[in-house]
C-alpha cells in the first residue's frame, strides 16, 4: 500500500511541477514579448549581458536550445543590430558572438523591468521558501540524470 501511495504521489508532483512551469514559463515569455523579442532571443543577450562574449558554439548549451537554432537567433539579432559576431585571434574557427552598443543599451534598460516582473511572479514565495524549492529542485533535477 505505501509503494502505491508514493507512485501516485510522484505522479502528482510531476503534474504540479509541469503545470507551475507553464505558468511561470508563460508570465515570463509575457514580460520577453513586451520588449519585442523572443524568448530565445532574450536569452542569448541575457547571456551576454550576464557573461560577456561568448562562442557561438557554447551558447546553445548554456541557454538550453539546439545548435541549429543559434545561428538563426545570431543571425537575427546581428540584423536587428543588438550583437556581432568576432572571430577569435587565438583559434579561427572559434566565433564569438558580442553585445553591440545599442544590445547593452537595451538590456541596461529592459533588464531590469524583467527582473522585477520575474520577482513579482514568486511574490508568493518568501526568500527562505525560494531556497528550500532551489535546493529540493536541484536535488530532483540530480537524481533524475542518475
Amino acid at each position: 500500500m505505501e509503494k502505491n501511495k508514493d507512485i501516485e504521489t510522484s505522479l502528482k508532483l510531476f503534474v504540479v511541477l509541469s503545470r507551475a512551469y507553464r505558468s511561470v514559463n508563460d508570465l515570463a515569455n509575457k514580460s520577453i514579448q513586451r520588449f519585442e523579442l523572443n524568448p530565445t532571443e532574450f536569452a542569448v543577450l541575457e547571456l551576454l549581458y550576464h557573461k560577456g562574449d561568448t562562442p557561438l558554439q557554447q551558447i546553445g548549451g548554456k541557454i538550453l536550445i539546439a545548435s541549429g537554432s543559434i545561428t538563426y537567433v545570431v543571425d537575427k539579432l546581428e540584423k536587428k543590430g543588438l550583437l556581432s559576431r568576432r572571430q577569435c585571434l587565438k583559434d579561427r574557427r572559434v566565433t564569438y558572438a558580442s553585445l553591440t552598443k545599442a544590445g547593452k543599451e537595451l538590456m541596461e534598460e529592459i533588464f531590469p523591468q524583467h527582473e522585477q516582473y520575474i520577482q513579482n511572479i514568486q511574490a508568493s514565495l518568501n526568500t527562505e521558501e525560494k531556497e528550500s524549492l532551489i535546493f529540493l529542485l536541484k536535488k530532483l533535477g540530480h537524481g533524475a540524470k542518475e
